[in-house]
């Protein structure tokens, strides 16, 4: 009898959905293949393709077609808000400053220590033991009055892609609002789990990514509401009023649009059911390893993410075993980097269980020994693992060959 495979890094990608697939294949063919750009039929019709696209995208995010930006994933449209942002700023003599949260993605960190290797400066916000950041501190950075003493941009992700934490964005949006100051939040891991609207949300940046939520590599946006805040960091045709110009990815766009669609449509019920898994999931963890720490238990989650620490875990090993029982994982680094920023403002407690700040050590602790991962191979949900903890992720539905899961699974065994 063959294993059950499980599927435990859907944070990290998704496969392609069916349904996006199936949109996706006429622009693939011989009667949509033409150039946007281009005037004869096939031109059109890769363009009517597009425009549909920017309509739903635009509809699902509470913003106007005009205003979605297609790029090549999450990454670039990053990048494309925190520096393409801070060089608009320094063009028109304002602060070559931008600020973001200690714990956001390495996108939106290197895109900051880029702006720092031009000649500019970043700003780094602190978080608290939960990983929120506060609006009072945001207040500070600010340092609302603008001029040669403000910031170009601000950028917090809505949810931690490591620990969960849901940031206070519309709070955060509001306060740089008030103070004048362009606010750029990264969604990747919030669309589709939580409600994510910029009805809501008076953020001047959004990104999203394509293969998060069941469309192909390669595929994102940046909800740009501001054309004036933001410079261009390739310089080509004039495509997409020239803020991302070459010819687009016409399927990779009319496949990222059916995915927020469909992604949209379902996040209630995603929600629901994700949490209920993450929360028995957790609860037998603790059962089984009393030792074990939920982290960012304090503040508000989203649902498909639980992040476990297990003092004396060996990552390598964790995923080797769960390679062994039929799990699909990977290990990382970052979590370990994100509790620790956490921990330097704070330190945390998970439920009952206390975290051992003296293994932590700047994400770097030592490890030590994990017990049976195997006892959670058949729930369906996955786990990421750097080095000494574990983030457990639901993926955005269930495919064929997993019951459903979606997260990285970190190690366990044999610590270092």
């Amino acid at each position: 009898m063959s294993k059950r495979l499980v599927y435990l890094d859907s944070a990290a990608t998704t496969p392609v959905r069916a349904e996006v697939l199936e949109v996706m294949l006429p622009y693939l063919g011989k009667d949509a293949f033409g150039n946007p750009s281009s005037a004869h039929r096939f031109g059109r019709a890769a363009r009517a393709g597009v425009e549909e696209a920017k309509r739903t995208i635009a509809e699902m995010l509470g913003a106007e077609p005009s205003q979605v930006v297609f790029t090549s994933g999450g990454t670039e449209a990053d990048n494309l808000a925190v520096i393409g942002c801070a060089l608009a700023a320094r063009e028109r003599g304002g602060p070559f400053r931008v600020a973001v949260s200690a714990i956001e993605h390495k996108a939106v960190l290197a895109a900051a220590h880029a702006v720092q290797h031009l000649g500019g400066e970043e700003i780094v916000l602190p978080v608290n033991a939960s990983g929120m950041v506060d609006a009072d501190t945001l207040a500070g950075a600010l340092r609302e009055g603008g001029g040669a003493h403000g910031v170009a941009v601000v950028s917090v992700m809505w949810v931690n892609n490591e620990v969960g934490v849901i940031q206070p964005i519309a709070q955060l949006a509001a306060r740089c609002r008030a103070a004048g100051v362009p606010f750029h939040t990264d969604a990747v891991q919030a669309f589709g789990k939580i409600p994510v609207s910029l009805h809501d949300v008076d953020a001047t940046f959004l990104t999203i990514s394509g293969h998060k939520i069941g469309a192909p590599k390669g595929i994102g946006a940046l909800v740009v509401r501001d054309r004036h805040a933001v410079e261009a960091m390739i310089h080509g045709g004039g495509q997409q009023f020239g803020i991302r110009p070459g010819t687009e990815n016409v399927p990779g766009i009319v496949g990222l649009g059916k995915a927020v669609e469909l992604a949209a449509t379902e996040q209630a019920t995603f929600a629901a059911r994700a949490a209920t898994l993450r929360d028995e999931l957790e609860r037998r963890l603790l059962e089984v390893v009393p030792d074990a720490v939920i982290n960012g238990w304090q503040a508000e989650r989203a649902p498909h993410v639980s992040n476990v620490s297990i003092p004396g875990t060996d990552s390598e090993a964790a995923v080797a075993r769960a390679h062994c029982h039929g799990g699909a994982a990977r290990a990382g680094r970052r979590g370990a980097a994100v509790l620790a920023r956490q921990g330097e403002h704070g330190g945390g407690r998970g439920y009952r269980h206390r975290c051992a700040a003296e293994d932590r050590r700047q994400g770097q602790g030592s490890v030590r020994r994990l017990a049976p991962v195997t006892q959670m191979r058949n729930a369906e949900c996955g786990m990421r693992n750097a080095e000494w903890q574990c983030a457990f992720r639901f993926a955005t539905r269930p495919f064929p060959y997993t019951p459903h899961s979606a997260f990285r699974i970190p190690h366990s065994g044999r610590g270092k």
